[in-house]
């Protein structure tokens, strides 16, 4: 029988990623949404979250899609409801925040599950089992993309703790701890600011492990023409190219996974795993919350030069 789940904050991941998934996973129904401007046809609607708590009991888990600014306070109320609770990326808008959301899921027994959806693209694991006997020598980033095609008018990845660029950056941050088998930690970074605007529109990071490993990343909101979400690996036995957000492996030359079948999207996968995984947790009572990408990005606010560069209007 499928678990009852409702979705809060219907925007453009939820529509693209979250209801079709859900519709598909044959583990959940989307029960119920909650959203100020909003809703999915055919599924009872509430303006907030407190009155879908209050009002519908019998939903048991909840899947938060509200932009990290506003996230923790709804987290709370599900938390504290005994809902288990799914997150969208990033998890929260400070690590504190995640901090507080692991100790109250721990103290009322329920399962919270911080998504990084880019750890469940399709070549994941064969990247990571190809990587584990390796000696990695460099790893080099590049994830470029055009932010007016992606994210348009979304006025929020601008504001403190939207993260700009990093909002696409933390996937590949996120991928590259899925794939690599060793510690990671910052060691420079560099970011652009628009000077109209309160986050990055680009960073440059470098990274090591404790091998001493260099790892560099390019990350671009100002991509126009094709788009780069590209991760390339450089061993002592051979190098690998992890393409398309992961949809894609090549080693030395040959296509050892290969993109979404046509129709498909490298994301469909993705949030398919997602919901597969969070069925499972609630199942077993247990959590999972990933820390490593947010504390990256926390870690390039820290200690990254600020540069100023010219305003950014959509």
């Amino acid at each position: 029988m499928a678990i009852a789940v409702a979705l809060v904050g219907i925007g453009q991941i939820a529509r693209d990623q979250h209801v079709p998934a859900i519709a598909a996973s044959g583990a959940f129904e989307l029960a119920a949404t909650a959203s100020r401007n909003a809703g999915v046809d055919g599924v009872a609607r509430f303006a907030d979250l407190a009155a879908l708590l209050d009002r519908r009991p019998d939903i048991p888990c909840i899947s938060l899609c509200t932009p990290p600014q506003v996230r923790h306070a709804d987290a709370c109320r599900a938390l504290d409801a005994g809902r288990h609770l799914m997150l969208e990326k990033p998890p929260g808008a400070t690590l504190g925040e995640v901090h507080d959301l692991v100790a109250r899921a721990d103290a009322r027994g329920v399962t919270l599950f911080a998504t990084w959806h880019s750890r469940h693209a399709t070549a994941v694991p064969a990247a990571r089992e190809w990587l584990a006997c390796r000696r990695v020598r460099r790893i080099e980033i590049d994830w470029k993309e055009d932010v007016r095609r992606w994210h348009p008018g979304q006025e929020w990845l601008w504001d403190p703790g939207g993260l700009g660029v990093f909002d696409p950056g933390v996937n590949a941050i996120s991928l590259l701890d899925a794939i690599h088998p060793r510690a990671l930690r910052l060691t420079r970074a560099e970011l652009a600011f628009p000077a109209n605007r309160d986050t990055p529109i680009a960073a440059s990071l470098e990274l090591a492990d404790a091998d001493g490993t260099g790892i560099v990343a390019e990350i671009d909101w100002r991509r126009q023409g094709p788009q780069t979400w590209d991760i390339r690996v450089f061993t002592d036995a051979g190098d690998a190219l992890l393409a398309d957000g992961g949809a894609r492996l090549v080693i030395d030359g040959s296509e050892i996974v290969a993109g979404p079948a046509p129709g498909g999207t490298t994301l469909d996968h993705e949030y398919a795993s997602l919901y597969a995984r969070f069925a499972e947790l609630v199942a077993t009572g247990a959590s999972e919350v990933h820390l490593t990408p947010l504390r990256l990005v926390a870690d390039a606010f820290l200690i990254g030069r600020r540069v100023t560069v010219e305003p950014f209007e959509w």
